[in-house]
């Protein structure tokens, strides 16, 4: 089976609904900032402090050449950002299936008000002017990556994974 690849802005529910559709379909669930994460032997929000933005979208690409030799039959949830890098988008292709979860920003900015010092991205910024800027900045680059867009509200993410699976059978 090829991999299916969740993609979207942060705090659209890659994680979560990688772990439903996992499950459900019984494939291994691999989370790129996970990987980077074990691999650095510290958080993404320490990568973004000592070696900065450049370094840590330098590290997705290398796990995405990493999982393009070996990786086939995952649900592999990508990091918010990392669909922003031409080599990503094309590496992604070669990959598997890109499923765009697309979220208005209300909907972000409601699920991210939680645990914005987690995420370098936003932390110490206006978070509805930064989630507006970032993903006005990436929807080209997540429609561009994606084979399948699913529209995700407050949906369940049952729901969504039935969805997901719907579409990916087509």
């Amino acid at each position: 089976m090829k991999n299916l690849i969740l993609e979207g802005f942060m705090g659209c529910g890659k994680s979560r609904i990688a772990s439903e559709l996992g499950r459900s379909i019984k494939l291994e669930v691999i989370d790129t900032d996970d990987v980077i994460e074990r691999k650095q032997g510290r958080t993404i929000a320490k990568i973004f402090e000592e070696s900065g933005e450049e370094a840590f979208r330098d590290m997705e690409t290398a796990v995405l050449r990493e999982l393009s030799d070996r990786q086939e039959g995952a649900v592999i949830s990508l990091g918010g950002g990392m669909p922003v890098k031409s080599e990503n988008r094309k590496l992604l292709k070669e990959l598997g299936t890109v499923i765009y979860l697309k979220a208005d920003s209300n909907v972000l900015i409601r699920r991210l008000q939680r645990g914005v010092e987690k995420r370098p991205m936003l932390s110490g910024h206006d978070l509805k002017e930064r989630v507006e800027q970032l993903l006005s900045e990436r929807e080209a680059f997540y429609e561009d990556a994606a084979d399948i867009v699913i529209e995700i509200g407050e949906d369940d993410p049952e729901k969504i994974v039935k969805r997901i699976m719907e579409k990916a059978e087509q």
